[in-house]
């Protein structure tokens, strides 16, 4: 099975949908995706409001936004097709990000809907239709999600990815938040192996919920690096200056791009030899190594890195 690589969400930044400070503001952002929100920071008296602000500002599409994206109320609060009636009129929606997504019945009822509303970009012959379809990810936020998984996995022929929401976890086992995140460590590492098993693209890790200062700043990169150490492949984020540290650490740093365009140059030059594993720098390098290595330059160039210098610098290395 191919790696699951093709769609870049290392950061996911919530923008509330009612205010239009924030919306406005979100246009100068450089961010591979943006989730304009109807539900945690929209109060109840301001939800059609936030409705009609979203479908006009996504009308247009900004520059440096990757992917626009909706998080709608969650399907058993009642406010979820008014979202979806709403927010899929505009035509510069990507995604729908689906809240409490506690059973299949949630995933299934919104790509009824979508299916429904928009038939042209939804058809059977995906060559037939007259734009991508409209992708779908799910917040996995109790115990209940975490137990059905692989059947919530299954759910949509639109399921793009999982994300994590830990503070609605912590309260519905009655957990308490530290700073090492163990509490977290089984329901984190049964989505990202989820994620994994069904070749859904991502898997996003929980909000880090200090950002200021230096002390925030460090917070959040040790966060990126334990969620990148158990199979998450992106982070959710609540302030714009969350993006950089985010994008950065869910990108390939300078040593695995090295050491990744010297496993793929080698292994040219292997494979014209005829040598099914040969070594570098004194370890063996078999195909298992190559796939990674071949995912982290194809993540490399998504992400704007610069490949081909990389590339030009380590054109004679040679398997040992």
């Amino acid at each position: 099975m191919a790696a699951a690589n093709s769609v870049l969400r290392r950061a996911l930044l919530y923008v509330p949908g009612s205010s239009h400070k924030m919306l406005d503001k979100s246009r100068g952002l450089s961010v591979d995706c943006i989730a304009y929100d109807l539900e945690d920071s929209v109060t109840a008296s301001k939800k059609p409001e936030a409705r009609t602000n979203i479908r006009h500002f996504l009308q247009t599409r900004s520059a440096g936004v990757k992917e626009n994206a909706v998080r709608i109320n969650a399907v058993d609060s009642g406010l979820a097709l008014d979202d979806l009636t709403e927010v899929l009129k505009t035509p510069g929606l990507d995604t729908i990000i689906v809240p409490k997504a506690n059973s299949p019945s949630d995933l299934i009822f919104v790509t009824d809907v979508i299916r429904h509303t928009l038939p042209e970009r939804h058809t059977k012959d995906p060559s037939k239709a007259t734009a991508p379809p409209i992708n779908i990810l799910a917040l996995v936020e109790s115990a209940r999600a975490v137990t059905d998984i692989t059947s919530i996995c299954r759910a949509s022929p639109y399921l793009s990815g999982l994300i994590f929401a830990a503070e609605d976890f912590a309260l519905d086992l009655s957990l308490t938040r530290t700073p090492s995140l163990l509490e977290f460590l089984f329901a984190r590492s049964a989505i990202a192996t989820a994620c994994r098993a069904y070749n859904l693209p991502s898997t996003i890790d929980l909000v880090c919920t200090s950002y200021r200062g230096v002390e925030g700043q460090q917070r959040l990169k040790e966060e990126c690096i334990g969620g990148k150490g158990l199979g998450f492949n992106g982070k959710q984020c609540i302030h714009p200056g969350q993006v950089e540290v985010i994008q950065n650490a869910f990108a390939p740093s300078v040593e695995e791009l090295q050491w990744a365009v010297r496993i793929t140059t080698a292994d040219q030059k292997a494979d014209q030899q005829g040598r099914g594993a040969w070594t570098l720098d004194g370890q063996m390098i078999d195909a298992p190594v190559v796939g990674r290595a071949r995912s982290i330059v194809r993540k490399a160039e998504a992400c704007g890195l610069e490949v081909a210098s990389v590339k030009e610098k380590w054109k004679d290395q040679e398997p040992e």
